[in-house]
């Protein structure tokens, strides 16, 4: 099965409210009552539920975010034998094991209160940001649009001086019924879009929504150690909520740019330095660069091609504050090309010297090379 965070379409820092909201949407989406004959989205509906059952559970989650599902293969808890996605489902939405609450408002029980509060949707905001600022954090300005209320009829939707009537096609009720099958499904009246009332005169400018795209511009603060993927809520900046509801949230997502020297995985950097082939074979002392500036490090003798060095505390701050990771180093040995004659008589000389009679443990790599090819020299 996939990762259940993807399953659940959220991020692995998603809080439990999160998670419990996209769940509802989810598994409202593919019920199989509202989807009737599709085995696609059965199944699809059955890996939501058991993803919400891991990661709705405090204890499982820690599990699962240890082990994978590996933690739940031998007998765990996670969907076994006596896993019911409705009875999941039910409870979710505050029907307990028996019928009506949210439930049955979705699949043709209970009743719809036009002028109950609606939540206004979230809205998702895609930010490109450089490596330094994923690192050290910044403040970025982002403008998007969003609904707000109209400036001319004041959210009423309806002319100056008119006032709204009963909707026509749900007779005040907010929603309509649609027969699927077996199954009577209520649904938001699409003409005056589950409030029960509809302008007389709608108001010219937005139509009577009683909303207007408009511009925002907020400030939004971007913590060290931020990754590709990250997602930051700014809450209240989503689409208005209606008839008192709350207003929904703002989700910005981080998307790293690529860095010409560092590279990262989680909280460590990578990055890779050339040596000159003196230094690797007698040691010695190079600058290397790291995200907080210079910093020497100590190459020992017979270092080669290849070889890694660990510097601690220079990697990613942790988003959750405390110790920063580490930067890895790994060096290639670069050898000088367009020799003048005199370097190339002494690399001869060198080289005698390297080959004379005593030769054992000075070309470890090249001995054990030959030690494991020697019988194909003999054939």
């Amino acid at each position: 099965m996939a990762d259940y965070y993807e399953i659940l379409e959220v991020t692995r820092e998603a809080t439990d409210t999160e998670i419990k909201k996209s769940y509802r949407r989810l598994a409202v989406k593919y019920h199989p009552d509202k989807n009737p004959g599709n085995a696609e989205a059965e199944e699809k509906f059955k890996q939501i539920s058991q993803a919400y059952s891991v990661l709705s559970d405090p204890q499982k989650r820690q599990m699962y975010d240890q082990y994978g599902e590996d933690a739940f293969t031998h007998g765990g808890a996670g969907g076994g034998a006596g896993f019911d996605p409705f009875d999941l489902f039910r409870e979710a939405f505050g029907g307990g094991g028996g019928g009506g609450g949210i439930f049955d408002s979705f699949f043709g029980g209970g009743r719809h209160d036009p002028n109950a509060p609606a939540d206004g949707s979230d809205l998702r905001y895609d930010l490109e940001i450089d490596f330094e600022e994923a690192v050290f954090g910044a403040d970025r300005k982002i403008e998007f649009s969003r609904l707000a209320e109209c400036s001319e009829c004041h959210g009423s939707g309806c002319e100056a001086g008119t006032s709204k009537k009963s909707c026509p096609r749900c007779h005040g009720r907010g929603q309509v019924s649609i027969s699927q099958g077996f199954f009577s499904i209520s649904q938001e009246c699409p003409n005056c879009h589950g409030a029960g009332q509809i302008a007389e005169k709608p108001c010219k400018k937005c139509r009577g929504q009683g909303l207007q795209q408009v511009k925002r511009t907020v400030t939004l603060h971007i913590p060290p150690g931020v990754d590709t993927g990250t997602r930051i809520r700014v809450s209240g900046e989503g689409e208005p909520g209606m008839r008192g509801g709350s207003n929904g949230d703002l989700y910005v997502i981080m998307h790293v740019r690529e860095h010409n020297i560092f590279k990262r995985s989680g909280s460590t950097i990578f990055c890779e330095v050339p040596i000159d082939f003196t230094t690797a074979a007698l040691g010695g002392e190079i600058k290397i660069p790291t995200v907080t500036g210079k910093a020497t490090l100590k190459i020992p003798a017979g270092t080669q091609t290849g070889d890694k060095f660990l510097v601690r505390g220079k990697g990613m701050p942790s988003l959750r504050g405390g110790t920063r990771g580490d930067q890895q180093i790994q060096v290639f040995v670069e050898v000088p090309r367009n020799l003048t004659a005199a370097q190339k008589e002494a690399l001869r000389h060198f080289d005698e010297l390297l080959n004379g009679t005593d030769q054992k443990g000075k070309k470890p790599l090249q001995e054990s090379f030959f030690e494991k090819a020697k019988k194909f020299f003999q054939l």
